[in-house]
């Protein structure tokens, strides 16, 4: 899990640099596109082409939707905030997760559960400060929907991994988001520079290996024990912007950030103790 934090930091940081030349829907193009010629050597080598056709397209299709807009309004977030205040609002995912799986797999969310899900709404108000100057701030606001996309996706994946294999789950989210967002790209389509094909390349290499790192984590090990380790996204957040970008997180991301991630390991720790007392 480690490793894949790692490599998603890669990618975020590669989709940061190439926000900075590029149209935000571009760039969801090229993280879709780029990682799919990897992703089917995997699944060819690991012969899951079979059955490819018969999935839940209703859903993976909402998956397709929800990525084209989750990816581009976190790459225009991306492209004026920095690395560790972008993941600070993003880690309230996991709440946000636990709040829409109450309403849509009718999972039972107990009182505790509500009060570290409010705790960690509070921290994103203290990410986005107390004074309320920076409240209104649209690159936040973006992140924010990208969370929210990004958790109702996650519903979405629990519900298709009952049927549909993980390589399958994969390969038609970045199908189906390379083709959703390629029109809407194409208007506005900027040329490739060539100075931009190694971050393209590592954009392209570590997503592929992120999702591998995190499929294989979470195969393997309890959610439970693994989830908590995303959380380390936020040190390789801000030892890139210091290291690019010559940026260090304020007082007030580092207290959100704190707040935003006990909330969501109690959250993880919570639902694994519910899972054991209604399945021991």
């Amino acid at each position: 899990m480690i490793a894949a934090v790692a490599m998603f930091a890669l990618m975020d940081t590669s989709m940061k640099l190439l926000a900075g030349h590029y149209p935000a829907v571009q760039v969801t193009v090229l993280r879709a596109l780029t990682s799919l010629p990897l992703v089917c050597a995997f699944i060819a080598w690991r012969g899951k082409f079979r059955g490819i056709l018969r999935v839940r397209w209703p859903l993976h299709l909402l998956r397709g939707a929800l990525g084209v807009v989750m990816l581009t309004v976190f790459a225009w977030g991306l492209k004026s905030l920095p690395l560790a205040e972008a993941y600070s609002l993003f880690f309230i995912a996991p709440a946000l997760i636990t709040a829409l799986s109450v309403f849509i797999l009718k999972e039972r969310v107990d009182g505790r559960q509500w009060l570290a899900i409010f705790v960690g709404l509070g921290g994103v108000l203290v990410v986005l400060r107390p004074s309320g100057l920076n409240f209104i701030s649209l690159a936040g606001l973006a992140v924010l929907a990208a969370a929210t996309g990004y958790a109702v996706s996650a519903i979405a994946s629990r519900i298709l991994s009952r049927t549909d294999s993980n390589e399958h789950i994969m390969f038609w989210v970045l199908v189906l988001m390379g083709a959703g967002a390629l029109p809407l790209a194409l208007p506005g389509w900027v040329p490739l520079r060539w100075d931009d094909w190694p971050v393209i390349a590592l954009l392209a290499t570590s997503g592929f290996l992120g999702q591998m790192a995190i499929t294989k984590a979470f195969s393997i090990g309890k959610a439970s024990i693994v989830a908590p380790f995303e959380y380390t996204g936020l040190a390789w957040s801000v030892a890139i912007d210091w290291a690019i970008w010559n940026t260090l997180p304020d007082r007030w991301t580092l207290t959100g950030a704190a707040i935003i991630i006990a909330s969501g390991i109690y959250l993880v720790r919570r639902e694994a103790v519910h899972s054991e007392a209604e399945h021991p």
